[in-house]
């Protein structure tokens, strides 16, 4: 029996077995859109990256360069390229994109993170999966597979990582908080720090030069307005009082943003509260990344659970809740799964169902959700946000662990126990 387990265990993380279900999964991806694709159509947010492609293309007006833009100027660069084949071939070229980066980010987990590398590219293979319309209908799609490959060259290739975090970032900005935990834990960060003021530099010229400099930072104030999206774990409580109708509290619908926001009530009060909690909730983990740094704890751990927790802050403490940004803890999960293997199965596990969760409000209910304030659907969704508090806790915990286990080595260290 265990020699069937072991030949078993090596045919599934053969690197053939590997790509085969690489291949399946995206190959359902492709069967999924072929309607779309066969119409010249495009999914969900590419429709937006569509427009506002063909908009600089055939009538020269380019965001950033000639106006305010959610998005930082690099997200550009993917939306452009996509439209190099024409307007009804954008899904088409999307997808191979996305396909493109998705098998850099699992070849390189697979190379480059020892034994538990292939068992991870797995799992990051199972959560795009279950992602799959946010995965491969948003930028968030590509900037999670450029993570994924930043983070696991740190080790090898210090200046390609902080490269591929840096553009990453200008491209979707929450790899920013993936860079200020490679800032505290890892030893080359005067790397990190001279290739990102590079790329920044770099993007800094070319927009300056396209007369576009004004707008560069756009995207930091363009978010301030909004109020509390309905999927945002802090917008719970303002969902139920709208579900029951205790209050004012209702959904409304931003059709220029297209988002849906709780309005009245807590909504309000609660939006006012997002931002300064977000910064104060980043500084908070920051220093507690520094103090156990400081205590010993091992870097490397540090680094990716210091991701986690970063990560989930921004989310967690977040007036937006788009979907898509549950891609952004799944790609910091692969890598920590790679590197830590069983230390990190309670958010393996976590993330999956969260993942599942997320696809089954959106977009499976969604419509249920904001249009009828479907109970069944926002308890989905109330489940869901309590599994990111969890995961939230989680990484915290993790953090603290490390250091006390830190703390224990440099107390042996320094005190060595007397033989008796």
């Amino acid at each position: 029996m265990s020699r069937i387990s072991a030949t078993f265990q090596r045919r599934i993380l053969s690197p053939s077995a590997l790509w085969t279900a690489f291949a399946v999964v995206h190959l359902g991806f492709l069967a999924a859109l072929a309607p779309l694709i066969l119409d010249g159509g495009a999914l969900s947010d590419v429709n937006f990256y569509r427009q506002w492609a063909f908009d600089g293309l055939s009538h020269g007006h380019w965001l950033v360069f000639d106006t305010a833009w959610v998005y930082p100027v690099l997200a550009l660069a993917p939306m452009v390229l996509a439209a190099l084949f024409g307007f009804g071939a954008y899904q088409f070229v999307w997808f191979l994109l996305f396909t493109a980066l998705n098998a850099g980010a699992v070849a390189v987990l697979a190379r480059r993170a020892g034994a538990g590398g292939t068992a991870a590219a797995y799992w990051w293979l199972a959560a795009t999966a279950l992602l799959g319309p946010v995965a491969v209908g948003r930028v968030d799609g590509l900037t999670a597979p450029l993570v994924i490959m930043g983070l696991l060259f740190l080790a090898t290739r210090p200046v390609l990582a902080s490269a591929l975090l840096s553009v990453a970032t200008w491209i979707k900005v929450w790899p920013a908080a993936v860079i200020l935990a490679v800032l505290v834990a890892w030893k080359k960060r005067l790397t990190l720090l001279a290739t990102g003021a590079a790329v920044s530099a770099a993007v800094a010229v070319t927009v300056a030069l396209g007369g576009g400099l004004r707008h560069l930072l756009s995207f930091f104030g363009e978010q301030g307005a909004r109020g509390m999206q309905m999927e945002a774990p802090f917008t719970t409580p303002g969902l139920w009082q709208a579900i029951l109708g205790s209050s004012d509290a209702h959904i409304y619908e931003d059709k220029i943003i297209n988002t849906r926001e709780v309005r009245g009530a807590l909504g309000e009060p609660v939006a006012a509260l997002m931002t300064p909690l977000l910064a104060l909730a980043a500084l908070a983990v920051v220093g507690l990344l520094i103090w156990a740094l400081r205590r010993g704890a091992d870097p490397r751990s540090l680094l990716i659970s210091g991701s986690l927790a970063l990560v989930a802050a921004f989310i967690v403490f977040n007036k937006v809740g788009s979907p898509q940004f549950m891609l952004w803890l799944g790609a910091v999960t692969a890598v920590g799964l790679a590197w830590e293997g069983r230390d990190w199965k309670v958010p393996g596990i976590l993330m999956l169902a969260i993942a599942a969760l997320t696809t089954l409000v959106y977009p499976m209910f969604y419509a249920a959700l904001y249009k009828d304030l479907n109970i069944a659907v926002a308890l989905l969704l109330t489940a869901r946000n309590v599994l990111l508090l969890v995961l939230f806790g989680w990484a915290l915990a993790r953090v603290i662990t490390l250091t006390r286990a830190g703390g224990n080595r440099f107390s042996a260290a320094v005190l060595p126990e007397q033989a008796p």
